[in-house]
């Protein structure tokens, strides 16, 4: 029975390198689809949960620039809160402050520079939406998920260093197989450095 094996001449070891580049891409694709995947669960209502806090959350607080901690929302600063309605008086409860004085940033509310309510103490009230327990497993999945491309410089030094060393076996195999180098296939044995010498 006659056997076709299939030799590829020249390539030295170049089809491993081509099969590691195919090997990341569809790594990559797939980690692109489950980031995406992860980013749109996580912004889904089901994952997150409403946390309302009833009545004024805090008295009597210096409406200052430098930023107040709305200290309820704080307590869940590892949910990614965020404040979704927000209600600010004065210190008497006879006046409103408008939204236009102040910026809110997670759980700190800022007053705006030229806001004349600046320096006046504050009564503040508000609700806002936190993660629970499936949000946070969610982040930590799709960030640990996108963290393997990290591994794509490795993956590919050690491709090339196989292609490298594969390439070295095939030119000292070549060198030795030509009769260049002692040993050769070509070579004999001989008191005269192996060449033969022509006789009678």
């Amino acid at each position: 029975m006659k056997f076709n094996l299939k030799q590829d001449k020249g390539v030295a070891g170049l089809s491993v390198l081509l099969s590691l580049i195919v090997f990341l891409f569809i790594i990559g694709l797939i980690v692109m689809v489950f980031s995406l995947m992860g980013g749109e669960i996580s912004n889904s209502d089901t994952v997150r949960e409403q946390y309302t806090v009833a009545g004024a959350d805090q008295n009597a607080v210096n409406f200052t620039i430098s930023g107040i901690t709305l200290t309820t929302c704080n307590l869940y600063s590892s949910n990614y809160p965020a404040v979704s309605t927000i209600t600010i008086v004065n210190e008497t409860g006879a006046t409103s402050v408008p939204s236009t004085n102040y910026t809110v940033t997670g759980c700190v509310v800022y007053a705006e520079g030229n806001s004349t309510f600046k320096g006046v103490n504050v009564n503040i009230s508000y609700s806002f939406t936190r993660s629970g327990t499936a949000l946070s497993v969610i982040n930590d999945t799709t960030s640990g998920i996108a963290n393997v491309t990290d591994w794509y410089d490795i993956f590919i030094v050690i491709g090339a260093m196989v292609v490298l060393i594969l390439l070295t076996v095939i030119i000292i195999v070549s060198i030795r197989g030509s009769g260049i180098m002692a040993g050769g296939s070509n070579t004999e044995t001989s008191g005269y450095g192996g060449r033969n010498i022509g006789s009678a």
